[in-house]
């Protein structure tokens, strides 16, 4: 049977869809019951520049995967957390880089504990062959669609 076969509902858009919002949503439950007030959408882009800070707006929505109105309203409200500022670029006046601030830099072990928790009550009863196999699953889908996007 060819990979594009699906009974009624098995649509694995729907799957993925629904399995990442379940994640979302208990990880913003964590972050609430610890205290933490910050959407995962704020958390996912300082989850980025703790890897990397004094990344332009542009590398943000490409590595978050958002549009640039999206990135600058996230990036509006995380500077009113006192969260981020904008600093601009001495090559390119035009273009604002994203750095942390103090309190930012607070919540990195935190919100990475977190999320580590609630990746653990996500994969319980998962085992690690399975994650790879779903990580290389997803990543040739991309891979297979990301030259079209």
């Amino acid at each position: 049977m060819p990979n594009n076969q699906f009974k009624k509902g098995e649509l694995y858009s729907f799957i993925t869809g629904k399995a990442s919002t379940a994640i979302a949503r208990r990880l913003q439950k964590n972050f609430k019951q610890s205290g933490i007030e910050i959407t995962i959408e704020q958390w996912s882009v300082l989850y980025h520049l703790w890897k990397q800070e004094g990344q332009s707006q542009q590398q943000l929505c490409d590595g978050t995967f958002r549009d640039k109105p999206s990135i600058t309203r996230l990036v509006d409200n995380l500077e009113k957390l006192k969260l981020v500022k904008r600093v601009p670029s001495k090559v390119d006046r035009r273009i604002n880089l994203i750095f942390l601030t103090k309190e930012a830099l607070n919540l990195q072990e935190k919100t990475m504990e977190l999320a580590n928790q609630t990746l653990n009550e996500a994969l319980a009863g998962v085992t690690n062959g399975q994650v790879e196999i779903a990580k290389e699953v997803l990543q040739k889908v991309y891979d297979n669609l990301s030259s079209t996007i």
